[in-house]
């Protein structure tokens, strides 16, 4: 015997059901496919960490890592024995001009305040190291071993990459951040908006190499329709990320990003003053691949969607190297969006003007496409490339400011390449 429904409203009731019951198995998938993506690339990350996996050097993957977490271990030590060389300067100044600075600036108190701030921050730098040690599968003896096998005095190189590490949460993941976010982000974004208006399927896969801390990845994330995954080569970022991704609870960390260099600054407050982070949680869904851009992506030719390129290509030893790993990795009719300057290393192989880069890329297969006004104004007449004023100094509030005449452009594969 079947049994009826009673009235519509039962009917409606029932249908209500089933879409509920839909959503709830289509958001199981989304997880489950989410959560498998990441163990794929943690098993994969784990075999390029491998001791016996190449030749043992200073660029092998698990050495790099180890540097970093050297680096954040001794980092407090270094800013303390930096303020401990800034005292014996200070020992110096004449005895006269000392009971003026002590008596209406305070400037030993102002020492003394500045290490305690660096003692305090080690929390942080201890929970970055902590978390790496279980999320790389690293013993601490090994780690130890690995200390004292590379001791030094001089840990200036370490310190200078533990620093910036350490400011990108600020640029990346803080409230004072958002001024830096904002000269970049909305010419990336509303680009990727007008490329794929459809994003429906949820299936287009963007990469993001050079990403750093990742949030660019993140709020392209937020926009809906990506599959994404950022990639980074720096073990310093890669540590710091993989501490933030632990990270569920809104600015439930902070520390003293500025107190390791005293200059540019308008008030002691403004020096020694605390930034919280994460300003959001990170989402479990943005995927990151540890490693070389141009190394480990290459079984993945024609694999993405998009490529977006923030603040990164000047970073190349090899431009066209780059280039040719875009090309690759993306889809025929894939689109590769960049905003950066152009502020080459001491070493490039190769160093090019932009109306350079705008022929070799021509000359590759892509076609340069157009943007709005958010990327900025034209820079070379006749071409669509734009050029935006980018500031790049992680601290808003500092006398200085570090910016740029950041280039942007959209560019497609064409399908015959």
């Amino acid at each position: 015997m079947l049994l009826g429904l009673a009235n519509a409203e039962d009917t409606d009731s029932l249908g209500w059901c089933f879409e509920v019951h839909e959503t709830i198995i289509t958001s199981q998938l989304q997880c489950d496919k989410e959560e498998l993506r990441q163990q794929d690339e943690k098993k994969n990350l784990l075999k390029r960490l491998d001791r016996w996996r190449g030749l043992w050097d200073s660029s092998h993957p698990r050495y790099r890592l180890l540097t970093a977490l050297y680096g954040y271990r001794k980092h407090c030590d270094a800013n303390i024995k930096e303020g401990n060389r800034w005292r014996d300067l200070y020992k110096h100044v004449p005895d006269r001009q000392k009971e003026l600075l002590e008596k209406l600036i305070g400037y030993t108190n102002k020492l003394n305040t500045n290490d305690h701030l660096i003692w305090h921050d080690r929390k942080l730098h201890s929970a970055i190291v902590q978390h790496a040690l279980e999320f790389y599968e690293i013993d601490p003896k090994e780690l130890e071993k690995f200390i004292k096998d590379n001791k030094k005095d001089d840990h200036r190189m370490e310190k200078v990459s533990v620093s910036q590490a350490l400011k990108h949460y600020v640029r990346d993941w803080s409230n004072e951040g958002e001024g830096e976010r904002m000269d970049a982000f909305p010419c990336i974004l509303n680009t990727l908006c007008m490329q794929f208006p459809d994003r429906t399927s949820g299936n287009l896969k963007v990469l993001l190499p050079g990403a750093g801390l990742g949030r660019l990845g993140h709020d392209i994330h937020s926009l809906g329709g990506f599959e994404v995954t950022i990639n980074e080569w720096s073990m310093f970022m890669n540590v710091a990320y993989r501490y933030l991704e632990s990270l569920q609870i809104v600015n439930s960390e902070g520390f003293h990003p500025f107190v390791d260099a005293w200059s540019h600054h308008a008030t002691t407050k403004d020096l020694q003053r605390r930034v919280l982070f994460p300003d959001q949680v990170p989402s479990p869904s943005v995927l990151l691949v540890e490693g070389d851009f141009t190394t480990v992506f290459r079984d993945q030719k024609g694999s993405f969607d998009s490529i977006v390129t923030l603040f990164f290509i000047d970073t190349a030893r090899n431009l066209i190297s780059y280039f040719e790993t875009i090309h690759q990795i993306l889809k025929p009719e894939g689109i590769w969006i960049n905003f950066g300057p152009l502020l080459y290393g001491t070493a490039p192989w190769v160093q090019l003007t932009l109306d350079e880069i705008v022929k070799v890329a021509e000359e590759m297969g892509f076609e340069f496409l157009d943007l709005d006004d958010s990327c900025g104004k034209i820079t070379l007449e006749g071409k669509k490339v734009r050029g935006k004023h980018a500031s790049y100094a992680f601290n808003e509030r500092a006398l200085n400011k570090n910016a740029y005449q950041a280039q942007a452009w959209v560019v497609r594969k064409k399908a015959q390449q």
